[in-house]
């Protein structure tokens, strides 16, 4: 299946959610990577028909999705990034709930549930409320009613938000997990929910796509801009307050710190191996560029 965006432009008021969008997916995990407000939301709703374009339009397979309504919609797995849990169910009911939403039989149905439930470690919370799970556990029920039916594309709107380390890796794992034979778009400002498990990242800044490429070909770009130089004890560290700095580390020398910088930062900086963290500053930090 290929997802296609042409010329994506929605604006409330004054101010643009998204300009002239256009990419395509088309199989494997895809990142959609952009600060707060960058309009990440904005292009998933319109996706998933929540919200309509002002102008531009998706295409699936060359058709338009708005002509294929409920036969797209029912192709799709969505967890939003707000998800609304019937906190008084049973985890069983509210499974049981959604697959009639879903139109799955109840039998089949029941059938899936227990397998994912399975798969994402929760076998022993069937009859448990919703409310008495913690965040952890009821985003792991939220991919198992995004994968019910078994779509052919699992929407992912900041899911590990609020999730501890531990529950972001294991929520980490179970996408890549479910990513087999379908097309998997996740948007996050969380670069480390992206860096390993997606096959390209789309930078969205102020709702404009400005660079999409695989992790490594976004890190070669920035080849250049990351350098670190060791300042001795009583230097001024001020002096680089000025820069996007990645990271800052004291060791036995100094402190060594992590720039992204277009031009040398200092006299003793040393250009090092980029990741996408750098990357993401690079685009989106706040300091000289």
């Amino acid at each position: 299946m290929e997802i296609r965006f042409e010329n994506i432009s929605k604006r409330y008021r004054r101010k643009y959610a998204l300009r002239d969008f256009s990419t395509a997916l088309s199989g494997g995990v895809y990142g959609l990577l952009g600060a707060n407000g960058a309009g990440k939301t904005t292009l998933i709703s319109i996706l998933v028909g929540l919200v309509k374009p002002d102008s531009g339009a998706v295409f699936v397979d060359g058709a338009d999705v708005r002509a294929l309504g409920r036969d797209f919609l029912s192709r799709i797995g969505y967890l939003p990034q707000y998800p609304e849990f019937y906190r008084d169910f049973t985890v069983a009911d509210f499974l049981a709930y959604m697959c009639a939403l879903k139109g799955i039989p109840a039998a089949e149905g029941r059938k899936r549930a227990m397998e994912l439930l399975e798969i994402v470690n929760l076998p022993g919370v069937r009859d448990k409320k919703v409310g008495a799970l913690s965040g952890g556990m009821r985003q792991r029920v939220g991919i198992v009613q995004a994968m019910l039916s078994d779509p052919a594309v699992l929407i992912l709107d900041e899911p590990t938000a609020g999730l501890d380390p531990r529950e972001r890796i294991r929520f980490r794992n179970l996408i890549a997990r479910f990513s087999k034979d379908r097309t998997v778009l996740l948007a996050t400002h969380i670069v480390s929910d992206v860096e390993f498990i997606a096959n390209e990242v789309i930078l969205l800044k102020e709702g404009r796509l400005i660079r999409q490429d695989t992790p490594h070909g976004l890190e070669r770009q920035c080849a250049d801009l990351v350098w670190t130089v060791t300042a001795p004890e009583g230097e001024d560290l001020g002096q680089f307050d000025k820069f996007n700095i990645s990271n800052m580390r004291r060791t036995d020398a100094g402190v060594t710190v992590r720039i992204v910088s277009r031009g040398r930062p200092h006299p003793n900086a040393v250009h090092a191996e980029p990741n996408l963290e750098d990357v993401f500053l690079a685009h989106f930090g706040e300091g000289e560029l």
